[in-house]
């Protein structure tokens, strides 16, 4: 049976681990990942941005569990919010809330979430953007480029793997047995590879990423990408793993 090595942070990775059990794929979690609260941010007074960014589940999770022990009063206002939301499983998150956000493109990345928000919802206006330690600040950049203002708050941290864990992973695939690596964000791509010490691969093993974001920080890595599904969710990535696996 292949072996697909999971890089999600641990409480993310079950979901995934069964889709791929699904389709007769063996899977060894490796969080290249851990998420942390950041330190030093406070929930804000929501009520001066005209729209409110949020680009994964931890950004949500960190964010929504903070507003709900510091400042549950701000959740009327968020609802009322111009909400966007990087992701299906974002905007799921979000929905838990009663937040309701705008439409996620079928291309679910930063890139096609603001090519889809006309110039004039973002010249002028100020938006808060809550983030990780490691985006890439497309969302920023952009409204930046568009005349608006973007107000950036780092509310988690993505801290790197131990070096145990990483000497095991090492080991296992040098010997073989790990048939694709997957990815699902930018930050579990760089890290793994910070880990590994080496972007050099052995000959045969996959590379999936689950969408373009994560496809170009392995292309900038110098890593080759053998798979993107069509569609940027976990079901839809086991899938098109599978498929892969079973057609090399």
């Amino acid at each position: 049976m292949p072996t697909v090595l999971v890089t999600r942070p641990e409480h993310q990775a079950a979901a995934f681990v069964g889709e791929l059990s699904r389709h007769n794929l063996d899977s060894v979690v490796f969080p290249t990942i851990e998420i942390r609260p950041a330190a030093g941010w406070t929930v804000p007074d929501l009520s001066p941005f005209s729209g409110i960014f949020f680009t994964s589940p931890n950004s949500v999770g960190t964010f929504m569990q903070r507003l709900m022990d510091e400042r549950p009063d701000e959740l009327k206002r968020l609802r009322e919010a111009k909400v966007w939301a990087v992701g299906k499983t974002t905007e799921k998150d979000l929905g838990k809330y009663g937040v309701t956000t705008e439409p996620v493109p079928r291309i679910a990345d930063a890139v096609n979430l603001m090519a889809g928000i006309p110039d004039q919802e973002i010249e002028g206006r100020t938006f808060l953007f809550l983030r990780g330690s490691l985006s890439l600040g497309v969302i920023p950049e952009v409204i930046a480029e568009r005349g608006g203002t973007c107000v950036e708050i780092t509310v988690y941290e993505n801290n790197p793997p131990s070096l145990e864990d990483s000497a095991r992973i090492r080991a296992m695939l040098l010997e073989g047995r790990l048939d694709c690596l997957s990815f699902t964000s930018p930050s579990t791509a760089v890290n793994f590879f910070d880990a590994m010490g080496s972007t050099a691969l052995p000959e045969g093993v996959l590379v999936a990423a689950i969408g373009t974001t994560t496809a170009a920080a392995l292309e900038k890595l110098g890593v080759r990408v053998d798979v993107i599904p069509e569609y940027f969710d976990g079901p839809h990535f086991a899938e098109a793993i599978a498929l892969a696996l079973k057609s090399r």
